[in-house]
């Protein structure tokens, strides 16, 4: 069974409730970002999953210098903390740089590294020396085994408290697969495993200058990974997807979020304590 991770007031693993990491895939604007969180919050509350609330200060890793990035870390930061004291939940968002580490680490419950910078060491240890949670996403281009490195770097900087996230691998130009065997492999190791069911329906670069997406199998991945087993599902969730500024094609509306999660919860309750076994 994968180690407990506690993360504010809920822990995620060690057979706690599945929980759910949701919200729009980049800070938009104040008013856009706290009426999604509103929305999010209260479907949650209905679901009564534990929850995480997400959404990038930044997004460095875009198809196109014009592409919409986001607020910036200081007021995305201060923006981030007003979701958290408001509406009292937990928080994450993604850093890129060494730089961003500490001020981020005042503010978010988990620290989130993108999947192209899982290799990168010093990134990784300085997040693991802020203590707080840190949700390694795997990279495109990595095998599941090959998430062992990621985590050793993290155990040698004194810290055991590691998410993993499964978001897809490249499979040729422009598409992106998911190998279910890799949530296995990886909560094998120990650690708690999340799907990011949104990132894997992702099609990077499809747009020509951005990325584009496959909605319409959000639900059926998702569906699928909790039948695998699993700790936490991802998407990205927002109130008019085909409006937003990033990722649109793949994210979610807040209704379809809920449907989704009944169906994974129902999933997951019905694998019980099985879901922590492989053969």
């Amino acid at each position: 069974m994968p180690l407990k991770i506690n993360i504010n007031k809920i822990s995620l693993g060690g057979g706690n409730p599945l929980a759910l990491i949701a919200g729009p895939c980049v800070i938009e604007s104040e008013a856009k970002l706290m009426a999604a969180a509103e929305e999010i919050t209260k479907a949650v509350e209905r679901l009564k999953v534990p929850f995480v609330f997400k959404s990038s200060f930044d997004k460095a890793n875009r198809s196109s210098s014009a592409s919409f990035r986001g607020p910036g870390l200081k007021e995305g930061l201060r923006l981030l903390r007003k979701v958290k004291d408001t509406f009292g939940v937990p928080v994450v968002s993604d850093v890129h740089s060494i730089e961003q580490v500490a001020p981020a680490a005042e503010v978010l419950d988990i620290i989130q590294i993108p999947a192209f910078l899982c290799r990168q060491t010093d990134l990784l240890q300085a997040a693991a020396k802020t203590g707080l949670p840190v949700n390694v996403k795997k990279g495109q281009f990595m095998a599941p085994w090959d998430m062992k490195n990621a985590i050793t770097k993290i155990n040698e900087a004194g810290s055991d408290n590691i998410i993993l996230t499964e978001r897809g691998a490249s499979f040729g130009y422009n598409n992106l697969v998911v190998d279910y065997r890799s949530l296995v492999i990886m909560r094998d190791m120990g650690y708690p495993v999340i799907f990011d069911a949104t990132h894997s329906v992702q099609l990077p670069g499809g747009a020509g200058t951005a990325s584009s997406g496959q909605r319409q199998f959000v639900a059926p991945l998702a569906r699928a990974a909790a039948a695998v087993g699993i700790d936490g599902i991802f998407m990205e969730v927002h109130p008019c997807p085909d409006e937003a500024l990033c990722d649109g094609p793949n994210m979610v509306d807040v209704p379809q979020m809920v449907e989704i999660m009944g169906q994974v919860l129902a999933i997951d309750r019905a694998l019980g304590d099985s879901k922590s076994l492989s053969m």
